[in-house]
């Protein structure tokens, strides 16, 4: 058998070792090359898969592959964070990051969303809306406050789920102004919503996303909105800051991935979102939907889950909620 020279030799390994480096930054600058898959935590018709869709269908005009929005419902959340963080660190499977994933590494032990979910880009912080139904004779938030003391545990709230940004809500509102509230859970913003129209429930803290429609037909009414000031969706409702001072609570969201997906792939993603918020059509559908963008890097989103991790911890450490 023929030796091959050692010099061919070493320019072969050279060769081979090029290769190696160069493959992968090769797939990454190809990426995407088949459909992506969206995963959100929460039912169909909620805030979550209302802007889960919304950014689906951006995503997938500006990557030129399908984005598809697969619902994994379930325990606040984190169904749908786990099979991300189990998933190939591809690019190919996102998750709509909320607020749950910032109050759940409080309320469940083993859970670190930090660890297990790299940080893509922020999308907006929307304000809730505190909501009640018609059937309800206050019309102000300190009308509501004096009603429910004057009968304890009779006004129900629904809840889209234990540690949800509305039930973190409701519960930071009733710390703050001394009243009790039955609280009811539902298995998501849609049924939770459901139950409130029909009348089953008689307060909610809700999405702007999800709250515009129903306050506008009538069915549902609005008190405040949970922001720190008034929003420019609803210029005419107050914020509930007016009535409780130092009352906020808003629901960040973002786009995540498995940890150790590429650098470039997040790079990808992040520069088609941040593309988002300086189009107008995209502005106005995120406007509409009562969102405030978040541009940024993926850094600034990682930054933004931290503090809004530590923030909802001493709501839950001063709270009902993990018991």
């Amino acid at each position: 058998m023929m030796s091959i020279p050692r010099r061919l030799f070493l320019l072969l390994i050279g060769a081979a070792f090029v290769l190696l480096v160069l493959v992968p930054n090769a797939s990454t600058q190809s990426y995407p090359t088949r459909p992506i898959t969206l995963v959100v935590g929460f039912p169909a018709g909620g805030p979550n898969d209302i802007l889960g869709r919304l950014m689906a269908e951006w995503l997938s005009a500006r990557l030129g592959q399908p984005v598809i929005v697969e619902n994994k419902p379930g325990a606040s959340g984190n169904i749908a964070t786990q099979a991300v963080a189990r998933a190939p660190a591809d690019g190919y499977t996102l998750l709509l990051v909320g607020p749950a994933n910032a109050i759940n590494g409080s309320l469940y032990d083993n859970l670190n969303f930090l660890r297990d979910i790299a940080p893509v880009a922020a999308i907006t912080r929307e304000s809730l809306v505190m909501l009640v139904h018609p059937s309800v004779p206050a019309k102000t938030v300190p009308e509501f406050v004096a009603l429910v003391k004057a009968d304890p545990g009779k006004i129900k709230m629904a809840s889209t789920g234990k540690g949800s940004s509305p039930h973190l809500s409701g519960l930071l509102f009733a710390m703050m102004t001394g009243v009790d509230l039955a609280i009811v859970q539902y298995g998501g913003g849609g049924p939770a919503l459901k139950e409130m129209i029909e009348g089953n429930a008689q307060v909610m803290f809700e999405p702007m996303s999800a709250s515009i429609a129903p306050i506008k037909s009538g069915k549902l009414r609005a008190l405040a909105v949970t922001a720190a000031a008034r929003s420019e969706a609803l210029p005419e409702i107050a914020s509930l800051s007016e009535f409780v001072p130092g009352y906020e609570a808003s629901a960040v969201t973002g786009i995540g991935v498995p940890a150790n997906t590429p650098a470039g792939v997040i790079e990808r993603l992040n520069k088609e979102i941040n593309v988002g918020f300086i189009d107008a059509a995209m502005k106005a559908r995120l406007a509409d939907a009562g969102g405030i963008a978040l541009p940024g890097s993926p850094a600034d989103f990682g930054r933004l889950m931290e503090a809004e991790t530590e923030k909802w911890a001493r709501v839950i450490k001063n709270s009902s909620a993990k018991r």
